[in-house]
């Protein structure tokens, strides 16, 4: 009876015991458990793709059916409604660096935005339905597929500077759709890219390859599109490039408002954080790079003129090892002895910087000269 409730006691305590080994590591799988598929295209579709790099006067963003103030750094997000009052504009760069200048009483809908760095799928489409707005393109449209559309045609964009104009009230099919137009600029290198126009019903109308050039889109007979070259004046033209420069000055700034924010956002969110890790290459290169350094203050150590005992600072350990010296590797092991008396008195020293023999006076009762051995 007494054996029987021992065993009961023994086979009690390893099941608590096996239970308790085990805990931890199952709570660590539930704590470290990875995010699903859904939560993560939702983070993704969460985050914005592009930030306010300045703003002069009034522009206002509307999103999910409210209207909001912008300021610079504010966050842009895929289909913001983006708008600027008279005597505003707005400047807005993308995660691409793709930058767009909004002046005085212009609207552009985010219709479309897909960047992901070193894909070959981007793509991005920009609705300008009001006023004139210039760009500047950057990644998406070297590694995608950029547009542009207005009320009579859509534009795309081959990695340059351009400018598109749209009247107030313009629609396709309105009568004063004749005045939108499409300039082509150089970019802040002096690269002329080009750009494609295709009219709203889907024909080609032309392309734009030569610097500070333009068509005026325009629908004709039967409800289809022509293009007509602009005769670009020199009022246009200087009005046009100081647009232009303005664009590529708030690509500048916005590249670092862009770059900030993203650092941001990865530390306030660590699922982001760890997607940046998981980017091959990135973390590993961090261990090989200090043990490299490691390795080279290692060499640097080791080399003749980085050691502590360089005879040319004076110290002692190096001229112990010079060969062709008896019994060097003693000397400095036996301080006070014979051999460190050739370093403390220079006249002392004989050939081969040897110690001179020293005379010892002849014992009491001895002549002088004769020598005991």
């Amino acid at each position: 009876m007494e054996m029987t409730v021992k065993r009961r006691w023994f086979l009690i305590s390893l099941v608590m015991a096996t239970g308790l080994a085990f805990a931890p590591y199952s709570f660590a799988q539930t704590a470290t458990q990875p995010a699903t598929p859904a939560q993560t295209d939702q983070t993704a579709a969460d985050e914005p793709i592009g930030n306010v790099a300045t703003v002069q006067g009034t522009a206002t963003v509307t999103r999910n059916n409210a209207i909001n103030a912008l300021k610079v750094q504010d966050d842009i997000y895929k289909n913001d409604i983006l708008v600027t009052a008279a005597n505003s504009s707005l400047g807005v760069t993308f995660n691409d660096e793709t930058t767009f200048n909004l002046t005085a009483n212009s609207r552009i809908v985010v219709d479309n935005y897909v960047y992901d760095e070193g894909a070959k799928n981007n793509a991005a489409l920009f609705n300008v339905t009001r006023g004139t707005v210039a760009f500047v393109a950057a990644a998406v449209a070297k590694t995608g597929d950029m547009k542009i559309s207005t009320p009579t045609a859509t534009l795309g964009i081959r990695g340059t500077t351009g400018l598109v104009e749209v009247p107030q009230g313009a629609a396709p099919g309105d009568a004063n759709a004749n005045n939108v137009g499409i300039k082509l600029y150089p970019d802040a290198d002096g690269r002329v890219g080009h750009i494609d126009v295709t009219g709203r019903d889907g024909a080609r109308l032309g392309s734009l390859t030569q610097g500070a050039t333009g068509f005026f889109v325009r629908p004709g007979a039967g409800g289809r599109f022509t293009a007509t070259p602009i005769q670009i004046s020199p009022q246009q033209m200087a009005r046009d490039q100081g647009i232009v420069r303005q664009v590529h000055s708030f690509q500048t700034a916005g590249r670092q408002i862009v770059q900030q924010q993203r650092t941001l956002r990865q530390q306030r969110n660590p699922q982001l954080r760890q997607q940046q890790q998981r980017q091959p290459g990135q973390q590993q290169r961090q261990p090989g790079q200090k043990q490299n350094d490691l390795q080279k203050q290692g060499q640097q150590k080791q080399q003749p003129g980085a050691r502590p005992n360089d005879p040319q600072k004076g110290q002692l350990g190096q001229q112990t090892q010079r060969p062709g010296l008896p019994n060097q590797p003693g000397m400095q092991q036996r301080p006070g002895g014979p051999q460190n008396q050739r370093f403390q008195n220079p006249q002392q020293r004989g050939p081969l910087g040897l110690p001179k023999q020293q005379k010892k006076p002849p014992p009491s009762g001895e002549k002088p000269g004769k020598h005991r051995f």
